[in-house]
């Protein structure tokens, strides 16, 4: 199993202008998300990455990140279907081979040698399957996120069989349906953002988009799902952070994440405890 190619979307109503952001990375270069993004990509292994984008939007994205040009292609979603839907438009890019799925709203920092995306991309080669990134989230996050449910491998802290996935389950459904044995009281296995998915995730979204109404939206949470009743799926709780800068503050708070894990921390630093000194 070879993972080289990723697909990226961003084509969401309130997602599309997030990724041209500009930010400073770890490095302390301004780039846009979408370029750290790719670089989160291409950390893995990948060789070609496609962003789903939509109509009208790509000379904006490819002007987002011109140092990445000779490994981008860009597909327009053309009508705004949903996450799933949008997936699904890289069936002729991705083949029939596995690979990496990012959302464009999301940065990622990680706590160890290997960036989070390596560290997903290797568990899937090396298992051969589909594999979901998860992070440990509090109930009140709930409402912005995928979550699965499922069962912690024996002997590993870090990975889960995935037997259910819900997109944004209320605390009811996710205390009843959801509940991971060894997980904090009140925290539940929340998406990171980032996936190796096969090809039969394909055929899942195809299927659903062929069965639905032409105006529906398709979510990918319901095809993961199914893909967990048909082969399995893992989840795993990788070393790292995600920060999605479509919440509140979330740039903000991805800006200050990457400046404390780069070069320039110290500087930061001393920056956060002036302001807050002159605030008191």
């Amino acid at each position: 199993m070879r993972i080289t190619r990723a697909v990226i979307t961003a084509a969401g109503r309130d997602q599309r202008a997030l990724p041209l952001q500009r930010i400073i990375d770890r490095g302390g270069t301004t780039r846009s998300v979408l370029a750290i993004i790719i670089d989160e990509a291409l950390s893995s292994g990948i060789d070609e990455v496609c962003i789903v984008v939509s109509p009208g939007d790509t000379a904006a994205y490819a002007a987002a990140a011109p140092e990445h040009a000779s490994r981008l292609r860009f597909i327009e979603q053309p009508a705004p279907r949903g996450y799933g839907h949008a997936v699904a438009c890289a069936r002729d890019f991705v083949g029939d081979e596995p690979f990496l799925h990012l959302v464009g709203d999301h940065l990622h920092v990680s706590d160890d040698a290997r960036s989070c995306a390596q560290q997903l991309v290797e568990l899937a080669v090396h298992e051969h399957c589909a594999v979901s990134a998860v992070q440990a989230s509090r109930e009140h996050l709930l409402p912005y996120y995928g979550v699965i449910g499922g069962r912690r491998i024996a002997g590993r802290r870090d990975r889960y069989l995935v037997e259910e996935v819900i997109e944004k389950p209320t605390p009811t459904e996710a205390e009843g349906r959801l509940a991971v044995p060894g997980l904090r009281a009140g925290h539940y296995l929340c998406f990171f953002g980032m996936h190796v998915l096969t090809p039969a995730v394909m055929h899942i979204l195809e299927a659903m988009v062929a069965d639905a109404p032409d105006d529906a939206r398709i979510q990918l949470s319901p095809a993961l799902s199914r893909l967990a009743a048909q082969e399995r799926l893992l989840a795993l709780e990788v070393i790292g952070a995600r920060y999605d800068v479509g919440v509140r503050y979330g740039l903000l708070n991805a800006q200050l994440a990457l400046a404390l894990g780069g070069p320039d921390r110290a500087e930061v630093l001393a920056m956060l405890v002036e302001l807050l000194a002159q605030r008191r």
